[in-house]
């Protein structure tokens, strides 16, 4: 009996043991998943395996002819397991792989490779990486055929792991445009604003933590393939792009100014074909493109706005353009503050035309006043009908939206309205203004800009951004007309004489704005010049900011409307179709008559006395041109005359070359033959850096 009690009890003490332990283990459980759960699962993430994503190669993006502005470049990191090769090969092999390595990346010795390699295979490991350096894809080719590499990586043991690398063919040419995305998928410009097509689709792949912190890919089988994002044609032309950053970056450097910006845009299209946004760095050193002006600065424009002041006026009044007012000494009041021309002492009575051409402040905004200032919400009204108070829905992310204030607003005053008129009291970005002025250019029709043509996978188009219009008319047609000729007289006979050029028209308006710090207006200046060209028929209309120019000149008409005519020039002689026919030169063409119609006076002679050709030199200049006279050729002088472009037409192209480059301008061509067409004009200034197309037949 006392031995059954005795069982009984030792089997109550086990199974309470038992129960013990087991609600320990649960207690324990639900400790560790619902009281330490993330601190394990976090460990968990550490070790072993996990599926990582694999990052997709990245679009590109071309110029309007298909240059790369950006591109991604595959290149590669070189691992190796070394525990997976034969241990015939191993042995056999590992000096020669050693002594490639150490001449390949010429950084240790081939000693130091083989005893690396040799103590991971002693050590069981299964991944190092035997360089730091990336190599390209051509170098990878290269690599695996090397011993041991050739092997294969299941075999061989050689791992190359693709990394990705963004690369920009010119460097930092449109910079802030092309623009960025980085790891947190943040970013600007062209790369962030269309990142949805460019970034394509990621893909899967398992990995494996080993030591030191590192992944390494584990090939099983169940990859995911990443999927290539689609490319992007831009508007960007890469030789407008250069010449609009280069005047710029000179006339910044000139006048020591803050920053600057430029657009160039195609009138009948809105395709931006150049823009540049350069700011000086922190040291002060040199100029980059860290922030887009042309786009997301918003400022008080200045006297560029006059012209949408000129529209509403016309638009509104029978004011002519003969029309005169007394513009006094050159100070008005309104209300309490007093408004300035700025020429010294006034100009006096001004017309219309005059006051516009000769920017004066007075005049315009007593106008604007007289015909708005009971009803200011009618200017308003028109400045919407042009299209400046909402944002241009411009392709870029981050475009600033108009600050234009509504005579509701509490801030508005009696002077609103005046200073309005000229510039001030409102804020738009140059792309906005520039828009205004491209629409006149475009008979009335205001156009979006863009800057982004396609999105295409290979040949395949996948999207098309077409011209889409923001205004079919910012005014009406007698309007268009006088502000046209307005526009013109600026250049012409106003501020902006010093620009105006005698082999083809400029129409713009200069534009200077006070800058506003600590609420105050100051003595630092933003200028601006706005136009289009050729006036008669325009192609392109372009706008250039420059601010804080430090020095005695310090105006939009001595500032940034010489860039204007330096890009304007530049792009005038690249483009043969703006330029005006000239009459065609009487050559004859009956009969025999030489092939090489220019040229160098010796080698022609030698020539003709080869071929037994009757021919007379009335020159005895080194350079001469073919005349028919009677049966005989008549050599004549070819004018070679310093900093002018020379006539190459009808000589070879090593002629050609020779004069044009001695002239500074830089010579492309195509076809084969003689010269038969070059795109600047014979007699014009030649601009050192200018390119010069010849085309040959």
């Amino acid at each position: 009996m006392n031995i059954r009690r005795s069982i009984i009890l030792r089997v109550r003490i086990a199974f309470l043991i038992i129960c013990l332990v087991a609600v320990s283990v649960v207690v324990r459980m639900v400790h560790l998943q619902y009281v330490e759960g993330d601190k394990w699962n976090a460990k968990a993430d550490n070790i072993g395996l996990k599926y990582k994503k694999v990052k997709a190669t990245r679009g590109n993006i071309y110029s309007d002819n298909g240059s790369l502005l950006a591109t991604s470049l595959p290149l590669y990191r070189v691992a190796f397991d070394p525990t997976v090769s034969d241990e015939t090969i191993f042995n056999t092999k590992l000096d020669s792989l050693s002594h490639l390595l150490s001449t390949f990346f010429r950084d240790r010795s081939a000693t130091y490779y083989k005893r690396r390699i040799k103590d991971a295979r002693s050590a069981n490991k299964q991944y190092i990486i035997l360089n730091r350096k990336l190599i390209d894809y051509q170098e990878k080719k290269q690599m695996a055929k090397w011993p041991i590499f050739r092997e294969g990586r299941n075999k061989g043991g050689a791992i190359f792991e693709k990394l990705d690398r963004r690369i920009r063919p010119f460097s930092y040419l449109g910079y802030r445009t092309i623009g960025y995305v980085n790891a947190n998928e943040d970013g600007a410009g062209l790369e962030y604003s269309f990142n949805d097509y460019l970034s394509g689709q990621d893909g899967k792949a398992l990995y494996r933590k080993i030591a030191g912190g590192r992944w390494r890919p584990v090939y099983d089988g169940t990859e995911i393939k990443s999927v290539k994002g689609y490319d992007i044609e831009t508007t960007i032309n890469v030789n407008l792009q250069d010449v609009t950053e280069s005047a710029l970056l000179k006339a910044l450097e000139d006048h020591d100014a803050e920053y600057g910006c430029a657009v160039v845009m195609e009138v009948k299209t809105g395709e931006i074909k150049a823009i540049s946004n350069l700011t000086r760095n922190e040291n002060g050193s040199d100029y980059r493109e860290i922030y887009n002006y042309a786009v997301q600065g918003l400022h008080d424009p200045g006297s560029t706005i006059k012209l949408a002041s000129i529209i509403a006026l016309l638009e509104d009044t029978n004011l002519k353009l003969s029309d005169s007012l007394d513009t006094g000494d050159g100070q008005y009041k309104f209300y309490n503050k007093t408004m300035r021309d700025h020429k010294p002492g006034g100009f006096g009575w001004l017309t219309v035309q005059e006051s516009f051409e000769l920017s004066s402040n007075i005049a315009i905004s007593r106008m604007v006043d007289n015909a708005f200032g009971d009803n200011p919400q009618r200017f308003i009204d028109y400045l919407n009908t042009m299209g400046l108070t909402q944002p241009l829905g411009f392709q870029m992310v981050g475009e600033g939206v108009p600050r234009i204030k509504s005579p509701d607003n509490t801030s508005w005053s009696g002077i609103t309205l005046p200073w309005m008129s000229i510039g001030y009291e409102l804020e738009l970005t140059p792309l906005q203004i520039l828009a205004l002025y491209n629409a006149v250019a475009n008979d009335g029709t205001m156009i979006r800009p863009v800057i982004v043509k396609h999105v295409k996978q290979a040949d395949k188009t996948i999207k098309t951004f077409e011209t889409e219009v923001i205004r079919k008319k910012i005014c009406d047609k007698e309007t268009l007309s006088k502000v046209r000729k307005l526009l013109e007289g600026v250049v012409e006979n106003g501020t902006a004489m010093n620009i105006r050029d005698s082999y083809y028209k400029i129409a713009g308006k200069t534009g200077t704005a006070q800058n506003i710090k600590n609420g105050r207006y100051t003595k630092n200046y933003y200028t601006s010049f706005a136009g289009y060209f050729p006036a008669e028929n325009p192609k392109y209309s372009c706008i250039v900011v420059i601010d804080e120019p430090k020095g005695f000149r310090q105006y939009g008409s001595n500032v940034a409307a010489p860039v204007f005519k330096e890009i304007a020039d530049k792009i005038y002689a690249q483009d043969i179709e703006i330029h005006t026919p000239m009459p065609e030169v009487a050559y004859a063409h009956q009969g025999i008559f030489p092939v090489i119609q220019a040229g160098h006076r010796d080698d022609l002679l030698l020539i003709s006395d080869v071929l037994g050709i009757n021919h007379l030199a009335k020159t005895n200049e080194d350079w001469v041109r073919a005349q028919r006279k009677d049966n005989a050729v008549l050599w004549t002088t070819n004018e070679i005359a310093p900093e002018v472009v020379p006539d190459v037409e009808g000589m070879t192209l090593r002629d050609a070359i020779y004069l044009l480059e001695n002239q500074g301008l830089r010579v492309f061509y195509d076809g084969k033959g003689r010269v038969i067409e070059q795109s600047q004009q014979p007699g014009l200034k030649a601009l050192k850096g200018s390119n010069i197309y010849l085309k040959l037949g």
